[in-house]
């Protein structure tokens, strides 16, 4: 309630008006009248006794009191249309103003974008996390983000790592590799969907721009995975990097489609070695959730994906897409 309206107050209370008209009459809800009544209100003296009544100035001036213990103003408070664009991204709103909540951006991601915009305020990413904490925004919440930060589970025990016996073991990747001070060098995995279905995603992630690239595949079959690869544009790829799935064993086919390339597998159990994709692999769930029966999915719909992956801001890369850094 602002000064003018606390004034307002007192003059309908004055004229004695009752307080279910002044609620309808101000557009204010019961409760917050009472709460302003109560804020403002002094022991006033007349010939018949005391009376309880309501001055504007004194609430005007609690309320001034109690502003001064809130702390620092909020910085979104008079940029209305960088707060609304912020939350439109965090939401998946589009364009044409449909929500897609597939297309959600982080907090991260939607400040790169917005950044971008000409806006006159921006904002780091622990505080607008902050504010999505604090209810700052009209539609948004801790909810509607694709994932918040979790505390590690204590008394974890890792499982015994082992490398394929005959094959070579990412143990042996040069460190030009590991450091992705290289371009080229790739991470393979498949995305499977509903049990009744054999059709499943081929999905492939560079290690340096986290450029992705997704091939639909008929089923979990080895030649397959082979096809799929012969088929797609896989010039200049140095090297990929993928775990020990039977169809991922045909090595030889696989060093061939490569030209020389080489094919690096990692431990058993050991996921976290090829990080990259598995992130993307996340991603692509957005999308697709498990039980997503594949053999059902328009070709367009998974280009409209990949799309929307490789143009997505990444923190890892100083705010770039992926595709501004592989090219």
């Amino acid at each position: 309630m602002t000064e003018k309206e606390r004034y307002q107050l007192e003059a309908y209370l004055r004229a004695g008006k009752p307080k279910a008209w002044i609620t309808r009459e101000m557009g204010f809800c019961r409760q917050t009248i009472y709460n302003e009544i109560h804020r403002g209100r002094y022991l006033h003296t007349v010939t018949w006794g005391d009376e309880w009544r309501y001055a504007a100035e004194a609430g005007q001036r609690v309320h001034d009191y109690n502003q001064t213990a809130k702390g620092r103003p909020i910085k979104l408070g008079n940029h209305h249309d960088y707060a609304r664009r912020l939350e439109e991204l965090m939401l998946g709103v589009q364009p044409d103003g449909k929500v897609d909540r597939r297309k959600r951006y982080s907090p991260y991601a939607a400040l790169t974008i917005a950044g971008k915009e000409s806006y006159p305020i921006s904002v780091c990413t622990s505080t607008l996390y902050s504010y999505i904490d604090k209810g700052v925004f009209l539609h948004l919440t801790n909810k509607d983000l694709w994932q918040k930060w979790k505390r590690k589970k204590r008394g974890y025990h890792p499982v015994q790592r082992v490398a394929h016996p005959h094959l070579p073991s990412i143990t042996a990747r040069p460190q030009a590799i590991n450091d992705r001070s290289e371009p080229d060098h790739w991470e393979m995995d498949l995305v499977v969907g509903t049990k009744r279905s054999k059709a499943a995603l081929l999905t492939m992630t560079e290690r340096q721009s986290r450029r992705e690239i997704i091939l639909k595949i008929p089923d979990k079959k080895a030649s397959s995975v082979i096809n799929a690869l012969r088929q797609s544009a896989l010039s200049g790829v140095k090297t990929i990097t993928t775990d020990n799935g039977p169809e991922f064993l045909n090595y030889g086919e696989l060093r061939q489609l490569l030209q020389g390339g080489q094919v690096y597998y990692c431990h058993s159990y050991a996921a976290w070695e090829k990080g990259t994709n598995e992130i993307h692999n996340r991603m692509i769930r957005r999308w697709f959730p498990k039980g997503t029966n594949f053999t059902q999915i328009d070709p367009a719909e998974l280009d409209e994906l990949v799309d929307w992956m490789n143009h997505y801001p990444r923190k890892i890369l100083g705010g770039k897409t992926p595709i501004e850094t592989y090219e």
